[in-house]
């Protein structure tokens, strides 16, 4: 027990350093003394202020987003330096300037908001000097808190506006002075104050402090016990306790790069104490921590946007979301089994493990709020609401035993901590609607859709194929909510020309865009895993390209089938792709481990992976066909083992 508990430590402190060098998010400073306590007050009061909007409703679109984006952008310069050569446990007088204007700048919106309604479009100088630097210091502030990638998509972005007629061929248009760019950008909802922050402002911070304070009342610990309880005992149990508790805490986190140096730095050592090579433990870890962005009921916040963007109720979305992600962990799952026997390695010894009574006893109460924040979502109640009534209950529910009460500094903390964690969302989602007024502005969303269908010939395939490529390029180390955002606005459109459900279009769009975080050659959760694991960051990311195999092939599903996302569907539909899709995996996921009831040879892996897919793609043809190959590749499964 103690050189486990050794392995976990040293483990915590390579998963640091290594998200300092991967997660910008991560390389902030550790301030002490009055910086501390100043930063801590505004983070406090940030928090305050969205519970307050949350209680007792919601300010006017522009004023609310304004104080909002105010308060993510001081506290951004104060807590990450302008340079990684600076110390971390100072503030620069440059950093200081810089978080003075992140929360004046914003604010000039609030105390002219009168004069710029009666104005309605006409900018004066001192508008377009307010909001021009207002636009640069979300550029930095994206930089420093989300990474460079982000920042060169938008930026990009800016200057396809402005060069418009310069730009030849069929992305040409009228082209955006600069004057009338920052004014759509800045003094209009359909810019950087957009649908995106405007999410942000409403649900998307409620629901990352109601997570900050499930971690304060011991839940991810909670998870990976029951994880545990559930699957330490069976065959390569570590591995399956990833899977497990990864699904859990994807349902309320939202950082697939934060989780696997999170449960990575418990879970990865444990898997390479069992006998599970380098490569595979830090890719499990990588692809069972992206997958609780596919997860519901948060997706890594995605699914607001989603709600907002697609035009149906939040609700919907977790509906839809369901299945796929059920068939992406079962995907992971399978595989994972596949290599525990081909290994030979066995789960740990069951009176090591937790006791499933026991823990439910001492600590089941803690699972309260995310019931009831289901169940509030299921009988009406808006995501706000049910974020705010389930944040409370997080706190009361702690307190109903000794061994989980949190203590009045731990739910101030809880109010610091989760405006911390929220300060990449809300750079995001500025960026993020910066870069959806270029394209509402330009029209480029239907020029790049009508390109991707031109390129494929009008064929539904080939365009989910590009459709595919260009997500998972776009996806390549953006956080989630800017990674769903820039691809559901330049990749959905063009399969929404097809006919594909909108709703079916943005889901595969965002599929692919949070795979890019386990697909080489950027493959941000993987590269963690990697580190953790001492493995070889490239290999380890082809791992994790095999183990999200089903990642890969259930977008093509339920885009051809949309009864997997419940859109017009009868109780039989449901069962049967179910049933056929959960064949077909296993079947592909034998295929590319080699191994079934005994080690495959490469015809035996060929007749289970094409049985796989065609049990995945749907139609009753192609399932029958599927299913016989399936059968044959058993039967000389069999009699290889009997041999």
């Amino acid at each position: 027990m103690s050189q486990n508990t050794n392995l976990n430590s040293d483990a915590e402190k390579i998963a640091e350093e290594i998200l300092r060098k991967v997660d910008a998010e991560s390389d902030y400073r550790i301030l002490s003394g009055f910086a501390a306590k100043v930063i801590a007050a505004i983070a406090i009061t940030f928090s305050v202020f969205q519970l307050y909007t949350a209680a007792f409703g919601v300010l006017d679109a522009m004023i609310q987003r304004s104080i909002h984006l105010a308060f993510a952008l001081c506290l951004i310069f104060l807590l990450y330096p302008t340079r990684k050569s600076w110390p971390r446990n100072s503030i620069h007088p440059v950093d200081l300037v810089l978080a003075i204007l992140g929360a004046l700048v914003p604010l000039y919106i609030p105390a002219f908001y009168q004069e710029l309604v009666r104005r309605a479009g006409t900018v004066t100088t001192l508008d377009y000097v307010v909001g021009l630097i207002g636009i640069l210091l979300v550029l930095e502030a994206v930089r420093r808190v989300v990474g460079l990638p982000m920042v060169i998509v938008a930026s990009t972005f800016i200057i396809y506006a402005l060069l418009g007629p310069k730009i030849p061929g069929p992305f040409a248009h009228r082209g955006v002075d600069l004057p009338t760019l920052v004014q759509h950008q800045f003094f209009t909802t359909e810019g950087l104050f957009g649908i995106p922050i405007g999410v942000s402002s409403q649900f998307i911070f409620l629901f990352i402090l109601f997570g900050a304070y499930l971690e304060k009342t011991g839940l991810g610990q909670l998870f990976i016990d029951l994880a545990n309880a559930l699957a330490g005992w069976a065959a390569g149990g570590p591995a399956k306790v990833a899977v497990i508790s990864s699904a859990l805490e994807g349902t309320v986190s939202g950082s697939s790069v934060a989780n696997t140096a999170g449960s990575g730095s418990f879970t990865i050592p444990m898997m390479k104490s069992l006998g599970y090579r380098p490569e595979f433990a830090g890719a499990v870890e990588a692809v069972a921590s992206t997958g609780g962005q596919l997860m519901p009921p948060i997706m890594g916040a995605a699914a607001f946007l989603m709600a907002e963007f697609v035009g149906v109720e939040y609700l919907r979305i977790i509906q839809a979301a369901v299945i796929p992600a059920l068939l992406y962990y079962f995907g992971v799952w399978t595989q994972v089994h596949f290599e525990a026997k081909k290994l030979g390695l066995k789960g740990m010894k069951r009176e090591e493990l937790p006791k499933l009574g026991v823990i439910m006893k001492e600590r089941g109460h803690l699972l309260i709020p995310l019931i009831a924040i289901i169940y509030l979502l299921v009988e009406g109640f808006t995501p706000m609401k049910a974020a705010l009534y389930a944040i409370v209950l997080a706190i009361l529910s702690s307190m109903m035993r000794k061994n989980t009460r949190i203590s009045f500094y731990d739910i101030v903390k809880g109010l610091e901590q989760g405006a911390r964690n929220a300060l990449g969302v809300v750079a995001a989602t500025a960026c993020a609607g910066i870069i959806v007024g270029v394209v509402t502005q330009t029209g480029l969303g239907l020029k790049l859709g009508s390109t991707l269908v031109d390129l494929a010939n009008n064929n539904l395939f080939l365009t989910l194929f590009f459709t595919m490529i260009t997500s998972l390029i776009l996806g390549m180390g953006v956080p989630t909510t800017a990674n769903y955002v820039i691809t559901s606005t330049i990749a959905a459109p063009a399969l929404v020309m097809l006919n594909v459900p909108v709703l079916a279009a943005h889901m595969f769009a965002f599929y692919f865009g949070i795979i890019a975080d386990v697909t080489p050659p950027v493959a941000l959760a993987a590269f963690v895993g990697a580190g953790i694991a001492k493995a070889n960051p490239f290999k380890t990311g082809i791992e994790a390209s095999k183990l999200a195999i089903a990642a890969f092939l259930v977008p093509y599903v339920f885009v051809y089938h949309p009864a997997m996302l419940l859109i017009n569907v009868t109780p039989v539909d449901i069962v049967e792709i179910v049933i056929t899709s959960i064949i077909g995996i296993i079947g592909v996921g034998a295929a590319v481990c080699g191994y079934f009831l005994t080690n495959q040879s490469i015809l035996e892996r060929i007749i289970f992976f094409v049985g796989g897919i065609l049990m995945v793609t749907p139609g009753i043809e192609t399932d029958l066909v599927g299913l016989g190959l399936l059968i044959v590749g058993y039967f000389i499964q069999k009699r290889k083992v009997k041999k």
